[in-house]
Parts: structure tokens; C-alpha cells; sequence
């Protein structure tokens, strides 16, 4: 299924962009940056639940917050883009 996780770090402190650091780098190793703070995943259930946890334990949930939004399988038709930066099929090659 298409999962596309945001999330908003707050950076104020050198903490908190730490914090920001950590986020990004978990979210690379499951999707890919659409915008700054928003990945597009091709994760199966147990995946969803690895990666909800190890940004839950990153975060602090008192001045971040992260958003799940599940789009299923059927993606293809809930997504358009419009701009700059070209689509991709984010279940194809990532290297060639």
C-alpha cells in the first residue's frame, strides 16, 4: 500500500533539528522525498507499523508532530501531481 508520511519537527533548539535529522534519515530508508517534510512509501502492514515506531521514538510528541496517510493499493488513482519536480513510479527501480 501507499503510505505517504509527513511530518512537522520543531527547530527551534539544536536538539529539535536534530531531531529533524533523524526523522528524514528513517523516512529515506523506507519512501521517497516528495517535498521537504513528505515521503511516498510502498510499505506492507508490518513495515507501516517499524517505521511508525522508530519516528515515535524520535519525535518529541509534545512540539512535533507526524501524519500517516494510508492510500491503499489503488493509488494510482488518488495521486496527481502538478509542478516543478517530475512523478515517478515509486514502486519501480530506485538505481539504474
Amino acid at each position: 500500500m501507499l503510505v505517504l508520511i509527513t511530518y512537522d519537527v520543531n527547530t527551534q533548539t539544536p536538539l529539535g533539528r536534530k531531531r529533524l535529522r533523524q526523522v528524514a534519515k528513517q523516512c529515506v530508508n523506507y519512501g521517497q522525498r516528495v517535498q521537504n517534510s513528505v515521503f511516498e512509501c510502498v510499505l506492507d502492514v508490518a513495515k507501516c507499523r517499524e517505521v511508525q515506531h522508530k519516528l515515535e521514538q524520535i519525535i518529541d510528541k509534545d512540539t512535533d508532530s507526524l501524519r500517516f496517510y494510508y492510500l491503499g493499493n489503488n493509488y494510482k488513482n488518488k495521486v496527481e501531481h502538478i509542478g516543478i519536480k517530475d512523478s515517478f513510479n515509486v514502486e519501480g527501480t530506485l538505481i539504474v
